[in-house]
């Protein structure tokens, strides 16, 4: 299991949905491990909570094929490549002080102008498609605009969730099949009793010492990643950079930088453990920030497998996740301007290159290492001449 994924780990570039599709050539086509119908019920599961798609899927797949031991080996053959990865960049990146180096971290923030406005796009378009959700995600940016906190988002996702209810009812309930992976109910109950737990605590010890503060704002913010990977920036945003523990620049440079590499966009949480100011940092603050943000959706995972086939048919739980899918949409529509736009977009030239990588993703269909390896060298010769 830990070979499979790690192999996985280092080749699947491309972002969640690309993820899905490596895995199923390798596991359902090639290695047979499952069949199509079994995979697509993880898929259903792991698209409708919380957390990073891809990486509980593989988390999902490895339980269902080797147990606990197997599902922590996916989940640590999955990520750990991409995290190693921006470790290094966090090391590496304090020694750029040049013309140049400045040059191509100005571009990596750039990429990030791309990247999220490409996110805001496919999102908008598949979230929203009707004028009630429409009204859901402008009502979610007027929030967080102008309430920019980690308290305004949680109220955004809750308060698009209940206009979900009451707007969203429409709607066709996807074909269902059946799980079998062999979680009971009572270990069920427990593992969604300790993501409620640590929840609430998580909002409670903001106040603490560094390392249970860092693990905490990184807890919240994984339990709130609805939509997809790119959510993690603005939750990320409201607790590293607004208390000062990350300076927004290196945060967008960070950003930028992960699309780059393999494997979950949540291994970003790698970079910024390693790159904050108060310590713990370094390898100490990568590991606690890693495991803290990935933490939340792993344990709702093994929490909703005994009661998916039962809860997914309400008609009302579908509603409810169109309206908050429809209110993140807003929230990543907010992050756009505020801090993406305004820290990378400074002259004309900037926005050149950010419009040129958003049509090289969206109507070129490019990888998106390749965007940002074009964006950074653009922006790199810029600063040269």
């Amino acid at each position: 299991m830990l070979a499979a994924f790690t192999k996985l780990g280092v080749s699947s570039f491309g972002g969640p949905i690309a993820h899905l599709g490596y895995f199923r050539d390798e596991l359902v086509l090639r290695r047979k491990w499952i069949d199509e119908e079994g995979y697509a019920d993880i898929v259903a599961l792991c698209q409708f909570l919380p957390g990073p798609a891809s990486s509980q899927v593989a988390f999902a797949l490895g339980m269902l094929r080797a147990g606990p031991l197997g599902a922590a080996a996916a989940w640590i053959g999955f990520t750990l490549p991409s995290a190693i990865l921006l470790v290094l960049f966090a090391y590496g990146s304090s020694a750029f002080a040049g013309t140049a180096e400045a040059g191509l971290l100005h571009g990596l923030k750039v990429v990030a102008v791309a990247v999220v406005a490409q996110a805001v796009w496919g999102m908008a378009r598949s979230l929203t498609p009707d004028r009630e959700r429409a009204a859901i995600a402008l009502t979610a940016v007027l929030i967080v605009t102008f309430a920019a906190s980690s308290v305004a988002q949680i109220a955004a996702i809750a308060l698009g969730s209940l206009a979900g209810l009451w707007l969203c009812r429409s709607g066709s309930t996807p074909a269902i099949g059946e799980l079998h992976l062999r979680v009971s109910k009572t270990f069920g109950m427990l593992a969604l009793g300790a993501f409620a737990l640590l929840f609430v605590l998580s909002m409670l010890l903001a106040g603490q010492a560094q390392a249970i503060a860092l693990f905490a704002a990184f807890y919240r913010a994984g339990s709130l990643v609805f939509g997809g990977g790119h959510v993690v920036l603005p939750l990320l945003q409201a607790q590293v950079v607004a208390p000062g523990w990350v300076d927004n620049n290196a945060f967008l440079a960070g950003y930028g930088a992960a699309q780059a590499v393999p494997g979950p966009l949540f291994t970003f949480a790698a970079y910024l453990g390693a790159v904050m100011g108060p310590a713990p940092n370094g390898i100490a603050g990568a590991t606690i920030a890693l495991v803290a943000l990935f933490l939340p959706g792993l344990l709702l995972v093994v929490g909703a497998l005994p009661f998916w086939d039962d809860f997914r048919s309400r008609p009302m739980a579908q509603a409810a996740m169109r309206g908050a899918n429809a209110a993140v949409v807003g929230i990543l529509g907010a992050a756009l301007y505020n801090p993406v736009w305004t820290s990378a977009i400074r002259v004309p030239g900037d926005f050149a290159l950010a419009l040129a990588g958003f049509l090289l993703l969206t109507v070129w269909r490019a990888p998106p290492w390749i965007v940002v390896v074009l964006l950074a060298a653009a922006s790199t010769i810029l600063a040269l001449t």
